[in-house]
């Protein structure tokens, strides 16, 4: 009888022990992206490894068509069309395992799911970790180290400067008091961006007032987000300086949200405010999400910042079936960066590097370097195939004589 008591009490021991109250995972940055694997529930009783990105900035729940049919999901509702795919929508599995930790999925409603093999064009991922399922968690995204912690409320003790935050109580969205230019304005933290926004109306403003600082025409580099219609539109600003709660950040690159996106934006965030800061002002600091007690954490890790827009020119589109549209060339001191380069071409590789069917991250990495360098582009017009000898540029530079001339 006494060894079966012992026996219970170490049986009881070890499952206490075998569910965890944190986890860390390493990160795989792509084009500011915050990937990092996850284990899905299949329907035989096993588990599937498949690449997660996390995205507090969205608070819904993305699945790919091929995970959901993986887990067994039972897929419903109407079917609305996107981009060269359809979504639908299903219940979510009860919990997804990050490193040996169980973290539930029961808190939210549905999911979508993207009739594709990874959630976004562009994108490893097969699932997103949306801001309402990490509202219910303690968060540390470690940019310095690439390490990703999510912890039961509690388990983790931050460090860092702190900033109290305004949380949205429904969806985890979150917004951060800050400056510009002496003048406050909120702020979203969004992780799962690639680049910061600020209202088309701000950064007009702001180049209007102060028309040295450096500015473009065109989602070139980080600020090529998903390849949507305008994005070669889009205004482009290297901001000198910015209050962000307890920090002080410098030469931060913002691209501009128009005025349909950025009602959409204020509404989801139920609260005013003037856009988002993105993964691109974040890389140096650890940053803890504290969801319990509406605070954030900064701890700086590094000073180093490299170059954001030391890049090719273009503006991309990744496409459903893998391949890459030019979508638009950017200007370079008043002419087109790469001016063989047309909107519809299609690229092929890089450097011998494929394009087709990579990430927006690793087409990106090809497509930057030291300024003045050369990368050979092989594209596809009309379905013949061309060579063109193409320069990294150095984006956003301030031309050296503006800050001395007269404004006007």
């Amino acid at each position: 009888m006494k060894s079966v008591l012992i026996l219970l009490a170490l049986a009881c021991s070890a499952l206490a022990q075998a569910v965890p109250t944190y986890a860390t995972v390493p990160i795989t940055l792509d084009h500011n992206r915050i990937i990092i694997d996850v284990y899905l529930p299949l329907s035989d009783g096993t588990t599937k490894r498949v690449r997660a990105w996390v995205d507090n900035g969205n608070p819904d729940l993305s699945i790919s068509e091929h995970a959901a049919k993986l887990m067994g999901l039972a897929v419903t509702g109407e079917t609305t069309a996107g981009p060269g795919y359809k979504v639908r929508t299903a219940a979510p599995p009860k919990a997804i395992t990050i490193g040996d930790m169980p973290v539930t999925l029961s808190t939210l409603k549905e999911a979508h799911i993207e009739g594709r093999d990874a959630i976004a064009p562009g994108l490893s991922a097969e699932i997103n970790l949306p801001s309402a399922l990490l509202r219910h968690y303690d968060v540390l995204i470690d940019y310095p180290d690439r390490e990703f912690t999510i912890a039961q409320p509690g388990a983790l003790h931050f460090k860092g400067m702190q900033a109290k935050a305004l949380v949205n109580g429904e969806n985890g969205l979150i917004q951060i008091p800050g400056k510009i230019e002496g003048k406050s304005h909120n702020l979203a933290l969004d992780a799962g961006s690639s680049v910061s926004f600020l209202s088309g109306d701000l950064i007009e403003t702001l180049v209007h007032s102060h028309p040295a600082w450096p500015h473009m025409t065109g989602a070139v580099g980080i600020a090529n987000m998903w390849g949507m219609n305008d994005e070669p539109g889009w205004q482009v600003l290297g901001l000198p300086r910015l209050q962000y709660g307890p920090l002080f950040l410098t030469d931060v690159v913002f691209a501009s949200f128009d005025q349909k996106t950025m009602d959409w934006f204020e509404k989801r965030a139920a609260v005013r405010t003037a856009g988002l800061v993105g993964t691109n002002a974040l890389l140096n600091f650890r940053v803890g999400l504290d969801y319990k007690h509406d605070t954030v954490y900064f701890d700086l890790g590094n000073t180093f910042k490299a170059p954001d827009m030391d890049v090719i020119g273009l503006v991309l589109r990744p496409e459903a079936d893998g391949h890459y549209t030019i979508l638009g060339v950017a200007d370079y001191e008043g002419k087109p960066a790469v001016p063989d380069v047309q909107k519809g071409d299609v690229l092929i590789s890089v450097d011998s590097a494929r394009a087709t069917g990579g990430t927006m991250g690793q087409v990106w990495s090809s497509l930057e370097g030291n300024p003045g360098q050369q990368r050979t582009l092989i594209l596809e017009r009309a379905g013949k195939q061309f060579e063109v000898k193409a320069t990294v540029r150095h984006f956003l530079a301030a031309p050296q004589s503006e800050s001395s001339k007269p404004r006007k």
